[in-house]
């Protein structure tokens, strides 16, 4: 299947997972990145550039809203990625994306952007996401490495779900209310070369917090819903697992039968050349198992291209979240280390030292970036749900309306078939 526009998958409906509760009875709290401000912009030379026309992308962004329900609010920021191309050179062969952003924010120079990355770009820019914003859940990347033999990592069908998948990591960053305004963000965005050697900063103060080593140190009081939040997140990824099994077990099948139907429908092709009373009844029958076996072949490629790829983000998601839950535990270690350190001081008179209360203001931060995080996380995660299974029961709707009416195709060639039988005698 050739690469192309991804297609969008239908919305209608609404289907949650079974067995698997929200740890958090909390109700979400959007969170809103500011309206967007209007403001000249000029070319580095220092011409000025006119927005102010309708056609301009100020005009035009300022109108549009949230494809998904995130409270109606505006967007400011978008980001696309399409356009794959192979790049062949002595060392090495590899494919670039073409990142297109169009956006009112005042912290770019101007509305429009184009730029070209590689897959290690998307990586540099998590890694730096992960190192100057730990208190929060990074997207994941579509997986790096491959096994060679199995997946051609040049196909236009590889290439294709990659970019489905960068184009969504981006998404998820340019809609983050956080991240989004992020520094190194902006800079993969904006910038032409993107010198990933220097850093636009180093890690934060929280950042070295969440690196502090508590040497196996055993939380005294983790809170409930953070516990909680762990015990989803195992239970969620046996149920992906159990699921991703039985889908790839499924198009295994589906392929197999698909095989043979390919070899079924030409044995009536060629038996209709040896009879001729009944060449076009046979000739109808080869047609039917011709399409029959377009429908489950575009069916098959539905499930491979499009159920299997959210499956697989998932699972790496739940990964990004427990990493920052670990992250979390480290900090809340550091804090518990240092306050039972004052606790069993000699000198009970000294007030608590800052360190102690900046390590407390350091968890709560942590705690509430965390809370906010999961709540966006559940919210996407229902709406990409919903759009995955009512998606694939459209899908498995169209494939068998596809059959049937192959099927009911034949039923005319037979009656004037027995018609004309009936007129002989």
């Amino acid at each position: 299947m050739s690469a192309g526009a991804p297609r969008s998958l239908p919305s209608s409906g609404q289907k949650s997972i079974q067995d698997i509760c929200h740890p958090l009875s909390a109700e979400e709290s959007a969170l809103n990145p500011g309206s967007a401000a209007e403001k000249d912009v000029s070319m580095p030379n220092g011409t000025p550039v006119d927005t102010s026309s309708p056609a301009s992308s100020s005009s035009l962004l300022n109108r549009l809203q949230l494809d998904d329900d995130l409270d109606g609010e505006t967007r400011d920021l978008f980001v696309t990625v399409d356009d794959p191309k192979k790049h062949v050179s002595t060392m090495e062969t590899y494919i670039t994306y073409r990142v297109c952003t169009k956006t009112t924010r005042t912290e770019f120079d101007l509305p429009e952007y184009s730029v070209r990355r590689r897959y290690q770009d998307f990586d540099w820019l998590r890694n730096k996401l992960e190192e100057s914003q730990p208190t929060h859940l990074i997207p994941p990347l579509p997986e790096k490495f491959v096994m060679k033999g199995v997946v051609d990592r040049f196909s236009e069908e590889f290439v294709e779900t990659r970019r489905k998948a960068l184009d969504k990591f981006l998404k998820r960053v340019a809609d983050h209310p956080v991240l989004s305004f992020n520094e190194h963000f902006n800079a993969f965005l904006s910038a032409k070369d993107l010198n990933k050697r220097q850093g636009l900063a180093l890690l934060t103060k929280m950042g070295e917090s969440v690196k502090y080593v508590t040497g196996g140190y055993k939380l005294r009081a983790r809170p409930v819903e953070f516990a909680a939040m762990g015990d989803y997140l195992d239970v969620f990824t046996q149920k992906l697992g159990t699921i991703d099994r039985i889908a790839q077990r499924i198009i295994k099948e589906q392929s197999e039968f698909l095989m043979e139907l390919r070899e079924y429908g030409p044995v009536y092709s060629s038996w209709s050349s040896f009879e001729e009373d009944l060449h076009d009844p046979l000739e109808g029958v080869s047609g039917c198992v011709s399409n029959c076996s377009s429908a489950l072949e575009e069916l098959t490629e539905d499930m491979s291209e499009d159920f299997l790829p959210v499956l697989r983000e998932y699972v790496l998601y739940i990964e990004s979240m427990k990493n920052v839950l670990k992250k979390r535990d480290q900090v809340q270690a550091e804090y518990e280390t240092k306050l039972e350190a004052v606790v069993f001081r000699e000198d009970k008179k000294t007030p608590v030292p800052t360190d102690v209360e900046k390590c407390q203001d350091r968890l709560e931060c942590f705690n509430a970036d965390l809370k906010a995080d999961w709540d966006r996380w559940e919210n996407n995660k229902r709406q990409d749900f919903r759009q995955l299974l009512t998606g694939m029961a459209d899908k498995n709707i169209q494939y068998y309306e596809k059959c049937l009416a192959a099927w009911e195709s034949l039923i005319p060639l037979l009656q004037d078939k027995q018609e004309a039988k009936g007129e002989t005698n």
